[in-house]
C-alpha cells in the first residue's frame, strides 16, 4: 500500500475530486487553506494581500497498482495548466487498521 499526498492550488479542487472519482479512489483526507510555494517556479500561496491564492492538500492510501494511474492523471492536469501547479508525493504505508 502507498500513501499519496497531493498538493494543489485551490483552483484545481474540482479537477482533483474528478480524478479521484474517475479512478474510483473513494477514501481521502482533504485539507483546505494550505500555505506553501513550489520548489521550481511556484509563486507563494499564503492567503495574504500580496500572495492571495491558497493551496489545498489531499492524502489517499491505496493499493500499489493504483499509484501510477493517479500520478499520470495528476501529471496531465499539471501540463494543461502549468501556472496553477499540482504535485504528488508517494510514501510507503507499513501498516493500517
Amino acid at each position: 500500500m502507498k500513501a499519496v499526498m497531493i498538493m494543489f492550488n485551490q483552483a484545481s479542487s474540482e479537477k482533483v475530486e474528478f480524478i479521484l472519482d474517475y479512478l474510483e479512489i473513494r477514501g481521502y483526507t482533504w485539507w483546505n487553506d494550505v500555505q506553501g510555494r513550489g520548489t521550481e517556479t511556484g509563486e507563494p500561496r499564503k492567503g495574504t494581500h500580496t500572495w492571495p491564492e491558497m493551496n489545498s492538500a489531499a492524502m489517499v492510501v491505496l493499493p500499489d497498482e493504483k499509484v501510477d494511474p493517479l500520478l499520470e492523471s495528476i501529471k496531465k492536469l499539471d501540463q494543461i495548466n502549468t501556472e496553477v501547479g499540482i504535485r504528488a508525493f508517494v510514501m510507503n504505508v507499513e501498516k493500517t487498521y
